[in-house]
């Protein structure tokens, strides 16, 4: 029993077990064009003399199609397998921002066409990954570890990603940003489904249903609490812009920025670091309200240095709650639903961010800064009040967390329920932390 415990007390366990390096690290950099493809979209249409407002309409465009076809292709993925759908949709998607590197900003229409292609065909690696776990690591809390560990890498590819974008436009030019980082995207995807988990993962048996799953009333209460923690954590990309004018300081933004992602990170390593009770239902409703109060002080609007530490402090519970998150969905998820679960996940997080966004401006405005970042407390205590008003749904997910298959060679990354889990549940047991990065 100790020795069990021990094993799982770190990453480098989860690392050591086989292919799992190779699916994080395949993973992270497949995701490189979408989690760049914002700046990357805003430097290439700036170089070609495209005004503000164009780069914003074409990256508006980009992530509106990546919001619709992230649930579609995870729908397919659990439909027909991941090699069948990820690899294909990243070629496409890269297809479409090399037609915008070459052909540029005109003719409008061409290049609203290939940004909108390029999201729409973005493919679902994060929840292929997530699908990916349980037939790769088989014990549930390896499998809740490595929930932590490729979120707190995806906190880290935030980071180093816009900065190789940088480098990439300072040593050739925002075109060959674009493509390069897209070529690394298409290799990442190759490497994933190219493994042996990817091509031997099947989804379970499903039910034919139109909503697919949506048809889960716990897994639409999560999605509607991360509507609005999007929506907080996108006013706050808006506020302190505002912030950061008003103290005469651009740099305060980036700052500001980098903080929250620290933030974040600290919170992930931290919560996944040790072992926690009681069922992750009523978990999420304290962490959700933590976060809350978290942005509250942002609303003070002091000196950069303490900003900057009151923004660190605001991203704390950021990744636990994304992460607590993660394990809501999968025990909500109707059978065979997995990926695309994870996937309306990461929609419904990402249309929250951009409405915040869009309140944030107007609040800025007529307000001030303060009631900027007061959008971002409103939209923590909206999340918390839909968790608080659903919590009867969400006491009842539709199963356990489910395990690995044993056998290995056509293992279904979710198996039928393990009764034994249940009884651990509803009993308080011990189970593991978890983490997770911006996206959901």
């Amino acid at each position: 029993m100790a020795g069990e415990a021990k094993e799982s007390s770190g990453y480098l366990d989860i690392l050591r077990a086989p292919h799992a390096l190779r699916l994080l690290t395949g993973t992270l950099v497949g995701r490189l064009p979408n989690g760049t493809g914002p700046i990357a979209i805003v430097l290439f249409t700036r170089s070609e003399g495209g005004s503000y407002s164009l780069a914003g309409g074409l990256t508006a465009a980009y992530g509106l199609a990546t919001a619709v076809g992230q649930p579609l292709l995870g729908r397919a993925v659990d439909l027909k397998g991941q090699p069948r759908v990820q690899l294909p949709a990243a070629i496409v998607s890269a297809l479409g921002m090399i037609v915008l590197a070459v052909a540029g900003i005109s003719p409008l229409v061409l290049a609203y066409a290939a940004v909108v292609v390029a999201g729409l065909f973005t493919p679902p690696l994060e929840g292929g990954l997530r699908a990916l776990w349980p037939s790769v690591l088989g014990r549930e809390d390896r499998v809740h570890r490595a929930y932590a560990m490729d979120a707190v890498a995806q906190e880290v590819m935030f980071t180093v990603g816009p900065l190789l974008v940088t480098l990439l436009v300072a040593l050739w030019s925002p075109a060959a940003a674009l493509l390069v980082i897209n070529v690394l995207g298409i290799l990442g995807a190759l490497s994933v489904v190219l493994s042996e988990p990817s091509r031997a993962w099947r989804s379970e048996p499903r039910e034919a249903h139109w909503l697919g799953a949506l048809r889960s009333p716990g897994l639409l209460a999560l999605l509607g609490s991360f509507f609005f923690v999007g929506l907080a954590l996108g006013s706050i990309t808006v506020a302190g812009l505002a912030y950061a004018d008003d103290q005469g300081n651009e740099s305060a933004y980036g700052w500001l920025m980098a903080a929250l992602g620290l933030g974040a990170l600290i919170g992930g390593v931290l919560y996944g670091a040790r072992r926690w009770a009681g069922a992750p239902e009523r978990r999420l409703r304290v962490i959700i309200g933590l976060l809350a109060l978290g942005y509250l002080p942002l609303m003070l609007t002091p000196g950069v240095v303490p900003m900057t530490a009151l923004a660190a402090l605001s991203g704390v519970f950021l990744a636990p709650a994304l992460a607590c998150g993660f394990i809501v969905v999968d025990r909500h998820a109707p059978s065979g639903t997995v990926t695309e679960a994870f996937s309306w996940l990461v929609t419904t997080f990402g249309v929250g961010a951009a409405l915040g966004s869009a309140v944030a401006g107007p609040a800025v405005e007529l307000a001030g800064t303060t009631a900027g970042f007061g959008v971002a407390g409103a939209g923590g205590f909206v999340a918390l009040l839909v968790l608080l008003a659903t919590g009867r749904v969400l006491a009842a997910p539709g199963r356990s967390v489910r395990h690995a298959v044993s056998g290995g060679t056509g293992s279904s990354g979710h198996a039928e329920k393990n009764e034994h889990s249940s009884e651990n549940d509803r009993n308080g047991a011990v189970e593991p932390g978890f983490s997770s990065g911006h996206q959901a």
